[in-house]
């Protein structure tokens, strides 16, 4: 098959080397620096079989259905040239195309710092008997644990949207913790003889109330007990100034939205993301009716 494919490719494809070969593998300065194998070069190969020349870029990977940018961590994962060069051309090194393939390398590990992309070292060609071992960022693996959580908003307790409030009387804002809505939540994700393991769990959460007010509280709340009377929540809670009547459907539309503080380590790294959830919630606040003296 890469026979085929070698034979397919003469006279459609150009490769321009910038140095030497000699100076390629020693090491040394220019497209040299591409790939700690054998042989590579700098190349310029066509867009599409056939059509016109066009500088290898860095490949984009992401799920097999979609490209994300260039910004995406994997955009340096090694992968096969297409077409493959025609036999006798130098990037063989030697070899047959019998004997393997030219795989493209666009990030050269001792180019740079891990994971750029330069000019000096895009474009990187060498020959393998075998295909390369896919590279895997545990920056990567981390996001696919946290995504393997299934973190959601928060499970609100109050306000409830059947319960009617007064302008003036304290709030209580409190949440049902679990593991997807609050934490902790631990997953692990695995690839490449890498195992990289994420513990997640909310750092905050904050009330957009409807009334341009907005309460940040760092715990899930207190709830609520009737011997607590009009006493306000001791460490989550608001009071509303004014009546929803005057609102959309006579309540106030808020926001809950916690965010997520997550650390992971695995592949001899370690690092932190954030992710944020939100859950709507509506309130009915109306005055307070004094009925006879």
């Amino acid at each position: 098959m890469l026979r085929g494919r070698a034979a397919a490719a003469a006279g459609s494809l150009i490769l321009v080397a910038t140095a030497a070969p000699s100076a390629l593998a020693d090491g040394g300065t220019g497209a040299g620096k591409c790939y700690d194998k054998r042989f590579c070069v700098r190349v310029d190969i066509p867009a599409q079989p056939g059509g016109e020349d066009a500088k290898t870029k860095p490949p984009k990977s992401g799920n097999g259905d979609s490209s994300p940018g260039e910004s995406s961590p994997d955009r340096c994962a090694i992968r096969l040239m297409e077409p493959q060069p025609p036999a006798g051309s130098t990037l063989w090194d030697g070899h047959s195309p019998d004997d393997g393939a030219i795989y493209i390398n666009p990030c050269h590990q001792n180019g740079g710092p891990k994971g750029t992309v330069t000019e000096e070292i895009e474009g990187a060609a060498f020959w393998s008997q075998t295909p390369p071992a896919a590279a895997v960022d545990p920056a990567v693996l981390a996001q696919r644990a946290v995504d393997s959580m299934l973190l959601a908003g928060p499970t609100i307790a109050s306000p409830r949207a059947e319960g009617r409030y007064t302008v003036g009387v304290p709030m209580w804002l409190w949440v049902t913790p679990s593991p997807t809505t609050w934490g902790p939540n631990q997953a692990s994700a695995s690839a490449g003889g890498i195992t990289v393991t994420a513990t997640a769990k909310v750092s905050s959460i904050t009330w957009s109330m409807g009334d341009e007010s907005r309460v940040t509280c760092s715990g899930p709340g207190t709830a609520y007990t009737a011997d607590r009377g009009m006493s306000p929540s001791p460490d989550c809670g608001h009071r509303y100034r004014n009546a929803s009547a005057g609102q959309p459907g006579s309540t106030y539309k808020g926001t809950a939205t916690t965010t997520w503080a997550i650390d992971w380590a695995g592949g001899g790294q370690s690092g932190q993301l954030t992710e944020v959830r939100d859950t709507p919630f509506t309130v009915s606040v109306g005055e307070l009716q004094v009925v006879g003296q």
